[in-house]
């Protein structure tokens, strides 16, 4: 198994591998997919904890409020987007009470979540980016989910973005499972079981297949998931159950009299 991310022997298994993948990497391009290093792990899960179920921008501002509880914590990181103010530390979580830390707009269960994953970081449980290369997927998913709030979904985007580990199959990923419908012109999104059997194919680069079938699931030429079957009970569907206005269009117009 390769142990980082290789974009040229991705594509040229995973074309051999499948023929319809072939064809979205041939109309996607090269792939693009790239680790980030601007993030500790504590960092990324604790931006995950706050961004869950959240709207992104509602997210950020409370991810800044956050930041901002904590004023002597002057330290500028990099991140993508440009220089940011850091994120507090483990230590700084679990000094902060509960009510400060809500009062940043945090809902009462990403304050303890937070303050979870903050006591998991400094006993070792959450490792640093150092330590977690060392570290096989399915132990640092076992690892990483024992802390409150974090699913196996989560740990699977660190693994992706953060660590590019190579052979990630995110079976829970919607717009994975999307793409991959789409692929396949299926009615459904697929269960998590049926893609992770079919994805055996595309071991030992299933990373770099997942970031296809992202490009997959935003192809307007692809038709949505049960877009024929949508399509078919339209058209077969009982005049009585058409909408009104549809009927009436049917009817033959009354012929005029001579008063008229």
């Amino acid at each position: 198994m390769p142990k980082k991310l290789d974009h040229t022997a991705a594509i040229a298994h995973l074309s051999s591998a499948d023929r319809k993948l072939a064809k979205i990497i041939a109309k996607a391009g090269p792939c693009a997919l790239q680790p980030e290093n601007t993030q500790s792990i504590f960092d990324a899960l604790l931006e995950s904890i706050i961004y869950q179920q959240l709207n992104g921008k509602v997210a950020a501002i409370i991810t800044e409020r956050v930041k901002a509880l904590f004023p002597d914590n002057v330290e500028r990181i990099r991140t993508r987007h440009g220089e940011a103010a850091a994120f507090p530390t483990p230590e700084q979580i679990l000094a902060a009470t509960p009510e400060l830390l809500r009062s940043a707009g945090l809902s009462q269960a990403k304050m303890l979540a937070i303050r979870d994953l903050a006591a998991k970081a400094l006993d070792g449980t959450v490792p640093t980016v150092r330590e977690a290369h060392k570290i096989s997927d399915d132990a640092l998913v076992e690892r990483l989910t024992t802390v409150r709030g974090i699913g196996r979904w989560t740990v699977e985007m660190l693994l992706l973005f953060r660590l590019g580990r190579p052979d990630v199959l995110a079976v829970d990923d919607y717009g994975v499972r999307k793409g991959f419908a789409k692929m396949h012109r299926m009615d459904e999104l697929p269960k998590p079981k049926e893609l992770l059997a079919y994805g055996e194919r595309w071991r030992p680069h299933r990373s770099v297949a997942c970031w296809y079938l992202w490009r997959a699931a935003e192809m307007k030429d692809l038709p949505e998931p049960g877009a024929k079957a949508k399509a078919e009970a339209r058209a077969t569907k009982p005049a009585a159950t058409r909408p009104k206005s549809l009927r009436a269009s049917k009817k033959r117009p009354k012929s005029k009299s001579r008063a008229d």
